[in-house]
This record gives C-alpha cells, sequence and structure tokens, in this order.
C-alpha cells in the first residue's frame, strides 16, 4: 500500500462527492488515483486531496466540473427543445460521458454540463434555424450514434491511463465482440493475453441479465464501420506489442503448484462474459505466469510439475432404495400415505 494515501471512499467523503460523482472524477482525470502494484485497487494520494481542496471555492468547482445532466436538462440548458436536443446527441454533435439503465431497462445518457455550455458557444447555427440536413438524414435512417460517441471517449480515456503496449491494445480489443475479436487476433495466446489487461469498461453493479444484456450491447462496436476501425487500431498496437514483449500463456492449476500450458481453444470465451460492464469486478480475467529460462535445476521443477495430484475418487451415489426414493423416473406409481395428523396421532385416531 503506498505510503500517504486513502482508499476511494475516504477520498470521495472527503471531497463530498456521492459514489457516482467520484467514479466520474476518476474516469475524467479530475482525480488521479495511484496504484502500489499489480492486484492492488487504486488509492488517492494525500497531495492529491490538498490540491482539490485548496480554497473554499475548490470542492464547489470540481462538483460544477462533474455535473452531469438528462436530455430534458441539457434542452433548457441550451434553451432548444428536447426534440432537437435528442436529433444533435444521435448525430453526433453531443458526446454522452456516462449512461444508466432505468427501471424501465432504457438507457439514460448523461452529458457534461460544462461541455454543452461549450458546445452552445461552438456551435451557435445549430440551436436556431433550419436542422441541417445531414442530422434530418441520420434521423430519417434512424443512426443514433450516441453509443458510438461514448465508446470512443471512453477508450481515450483509458489509453491515457497507460503506456504498456499490450494494455493499450487490450483497451482496444475490448469493444470488439468475441467473433471480431477472433478475426482480428487468431492466435489464441494473443487474445488470452488481451483478456488477462482487459480494463474494466463501466463500474461493476448488480443487476438482473436483462440490465447486464442492456449494458453489453453498449460496450460493444456493432456497426461495420467502427469495427473495422477498432480493429485496425488493435493490429497496430498489437505489432507494437509483439516487439515489446511476445504473449505468454495463461497458467495451467495443478496441484501444488502453476505450470504453463498450451492453450486449447479459445481462451477469452470464458473471461469476455460481462466482465466487459465490470459486473465481476476490477480484473476480468486472472494473471498468467512468466515463463523463465532454463535451469540446472529444470529438471527438478518439471519433475515436481508433472508429479500426478491426488487419486481421482469415485462419483458419491446415492444408495438404490434412497435414489428411487430421490428421482422422479425411478418413483414408485403407487400413492405414499400421508402420515397423520399430530393431534390424530394424539387421540389415537386414525
Amino acid at each position: 500500500m503506498p505510503a500517504g494515501t486513502v482508499s476511494l471512499s475516504r477520498a470521495a467523503r472527503e471531497l463530498n462527492l456521492k459514489p457516482r460523482e467520484f467514479a466520474l472524477a476518476v474516469q475524467l482525470g479530475e482525480v488521479r488515483t495511484v496504484t502500489g502494484g499489480p492486484g492492488e485497487r487504486p488509492r488517492v494520494c494525500r497531495a492529491e486531496l490538498a490540491r482539490l481542496t485548496a480554497t473554499e471555492e475548490s470542492p464547489r468547482a470540481l462538483a460544477a466540473r462533474l455535473r452531469v445532466v438528462g436530455t430534458a436538462e441539457g434542452a433548457e440548458l441550451l434553451r432548444i427543445g428536447p426534440a432537437r436536443f435528442a436529433r444533435l446527441a444521435r448525430g453526433g454533435c453531443l458526446h454522452p460521458v456516462t449512461f444508466y439503465i432505468n427501471r424501465y431497462r432504457a438507457v439514460v445518457w448523461l452529458y457534461l454540463a460544462v461541455e454543452l455550455k461549450e458546445f452552445a458557444d461552438r456551435e451557435p447555427g445549430l440551436l436556431r434555424g433550419r436542422t441541417p440536413e445531414r442530422l434530418r438524414a441520420a434521423e430519417a435512417s434512424g443512426e443514433d450514434l450516441r453509443a458510438r460517441t461514448w465508446r470512443a471517449r471512453r477508450v481515450g480515456q483509458l489509453l491515457s491511463r497507460t503506456e504498456d503496449p499490450w494494455e493499450r491494445a487490450a483497451v482496444t480489443a475490448a469493444m470488439l465482440a468475441p467473433e471480431d475479436l477472433e478475426s482480428a487476433v487468431p492466435d489464441p495466446r494473443e487474445r488470452a493475453c488481451l483478456a488477462r489487461f482487459a480494463p474494466p469498461l463501466v463500474v461493476p453493479r448488480a443487476g438482473s441479465p436483462a440490465y447486464h444484456d442492456a449494458v453489453d450491447a453498449l460496450l460493444t462496436a456493432e456497426d461495420p464501420d467502427e469495427i473495422r476501425g477498432y480493429a485496425q487500431a488493435l493490429r497496430t498496437a498489437l505489432s507494437e506489442a509483439r516487439r515489446h514483449r511476445p504473449a505468454l500463456p495463461p497458467p495451467l492449476r495443478t496441484p501444488g503448484r502453476e505450470v504453463m500450458a498450451e492453450p486449447a481453444g479459445d481462451p477469452t470465451a470464458e473471461t469476455r462474459g460481462h466482465a466487459r460492464a465490470g459486473a465481476s469486478g476490477p480484473d476480468r480475467a486472472e494473471s498468467a505466469g512468466h515463463a523463465g529460462a532454463a535451469t540446472p535445476g529444470s529438471e527438478v521443477e518439471s519433475a515436481a510439475c508433472t508429479r500426478p495430484g491426488p487419486a481421482a475418487r469415485e462419483p458419491f451415489r446415492l444408495p438404490d432404495r434412497a435414489r428411487s426414493r430421490c428421482s422422479p423416473r425411478a418413483a414408485s406409481p403407487t400413492r405414499v400415505p400421508h402420515p397423520r395428523p399430530f393431534w390424530r396421532r394424539l387421540l389415537g385416531r386414525s
């Protein structure tokens, strides 16, 4: 644990931010975090908290930068109607910063109020008069770029946090569906390595399967142009990552040790799941080990890694009589009478 740091929850309390506001502040880089090493949770330095609370106006200024609005409030802020606001957002003019799924399983997009004010100052012509032909054509065709613009923003946020080539490649790979990822990265060993470094795209939250399906649909590129763009960016990032270091296979767990094994099939099918949306935690795959060079004692290590584990036990089986009572197929067709009620047994009645 790094010295002079506090947990994320304590930092949120000291900054007087709600959990969602603090998570957004970390995503936007308003609050810088540090980690002590692999597998450790991020923390906030005391110096960072002192910077954010240096003056009395600092916390209020931070809260103002983190203020998010929906469609109705955003339209009031821009002094336009909700329909025009939605048309601008679907056309890609307004970029959502986050979203949530309401109780009707509908996606509610949220926008930074600061960015909306900047857009009003930069593009006053889009707020008044006739809507441009491009936006009207996009609306007529049913085009909606809100999820695509959010994914692009999220990729930029994650890429700005790391310089490791494999981690940067994993950010781009996280936007592709399993079949698109397999087409772009045929080597299962490299796909396993990408799965190890895949970052959480959203804050994990509990929810129904329908909720997770709705979130998964937002985390995956669907438009052919977007898929081609991420696939090409992934190939470029992988070329750099291969020069940095080769991909290693995932560890094979055996009794007493972890040994490296050749991957069989697609090792990313199990690690993808909803952990793309962060439902299982910050890390979506186990860390793979590192294969060392051969040493004079490698024969001993090899023998230790390959020694047989405990003998396989016979599966537990119920006795025939118990199995006949438990199995509905083997149960007797005759009706078993219920025992007499307790009060009848006390009175000696049948």
